[in-house]
């Protein structure tokens, strides 16, 4: 009785032969599967029509239909910041969006990004440390992409984060999809930040889209003959705002509170190292026989053969150091 009213909408012929296949057996078979697995993997559905269904998300008139969330559901009308960036970063931007993300959640911001390799990935690391984060997918709720960031995941939701995705069990991570899930990271946050990003990166697509959702967007500028700044140069040409701090993110957003906050310049966690956030944990006090080593590593990463003629050490006697280091979490070997 419905099929005359679906062809009144002039719906495209697949939408059709779609609503045509739910009718016959096969079809039934799947519906019946797919909600089995809305009750297996989602803790709650959300449309507009319901109070828990993001506020950001209201205003615009292409907004989400539904959304399948698992986890805290009500950090999704919290105050958020979105951190995004490159996939194959340098461990220097790695550790940026670890500690940015560490900071904000600080200041009672969540964190919101996409659950990718390399910045986003960090960025949801390091608002675990004493905050929480949410994660918005491109597949449905029962994926998992990248399949290694299975263990991301499960941390996420342990520690009281969220999981949303606006796809149904069993959708694949096809390409199309990564662009609406940026739609939603971006609408979600009071401004996005762009921590490392070449000029084809798609965490420019998603700076865009916030841009024109009238969201603030942040990016830190990095060296200019490395490729993975030049799409946050870029962006800053556009018109982005310059950060080179977490706090001016807070000061331009006109949320700051007169909490004191530690230099983030002067702990341990920007350290100059060349730890990736990957592997970041409680940092630990550096043991007086290691700080000469320390205090000589950058972001960027020294050779050993360097290292040894500057601070006039044997290569074995360096090496060993250096191991201390790595098994702390201090540094990494690349």
């Amino acid at each position: 009785k419905q099929r005359p009213i679906w062809e009144s909408l002039k719906l495209h012929k697949n939408h059709l032969a779609r609503f045509d296949a739910i009718f016959t057996t096969q079809g039934q078979t799947d519906l019946k599967r797919i909600f089995s697995k809305i009750e297996q993997y989602c803790d709650a559905i959300l449309t507009p029509q319901d109070s828990d269904y993001p506020d950001q998300l209201r205003p615009f008139q292409d907004y989400i239909p539904v959304l399948f969330v698992k986890g805290n559901i009500q950090l999704l009308n919290s105050a958020q910041i979105a951190i995004i960036g490159s996939r194959k970063p340098s461990p220097h931007g790695q550790k940026l969006a670890f500690d940015f993300a560490d900071y904000l959640t600080q200041a009672n911001y969540v964190i919101t990004s996409g659950l990718a390799a390399g910045i986003d990935a960090a960025a949801h690391q390091g608002s675990m440390l004493k905050g929480k984060t949410i994660a918005v997918i491109g597949t449905g709720l029962d994926q998992v992409y990248p399949t290694h960031h299975q263990t991301l995941q499960q941390q996420i939701l342990e520690h009281g984060g969220t999981l949303v995705s606006q796809f149904l069990p069993e959708t694949p991570p096809i390409k199309p999809n990564f662009p609406k899930r940026n739609y939603i990271i971006s609408a979600l946050s009071l401004g996005t930040l762009v921590v490392e990003a070449g000029l084809n990166s798609g965490s420019l697509i998603t700076a865009k889209i916030a841009a024109e959702q009238g969201k603030s967007v942040f990016a830190i500028p990095g060296n200019i003959s490395q490729p993975y700044h030049q799409g946050c140069h870029q962006l800053i040409r556009d018109g982005a705002i310059l950060v080179d701090h977490p706090i001016q993110i807070i000061e331009d957003l006109k949320t700051f509170q007169s909490t004191q906050f530690t230099d983030l310049h002067n702990t341990t966690k920007i350290a100059p190292t060349t730890i990736s956030s990957a592997t970041a944990c409680a940092h630990p006090d550096v043991p007086d026989h290691l700080q000469a080593v320390f205090t000589q590593l950058t972001f960027e990463g020294k050779a050993v053969d360097q290292l040894a003629l500057h601070l006039n050490l044997p290569i074995q006697v360096l090496n060993s150091l250096l191991t201390e280091l790595e098994l702390l979490g201090l540094c990494q070997q690349h």
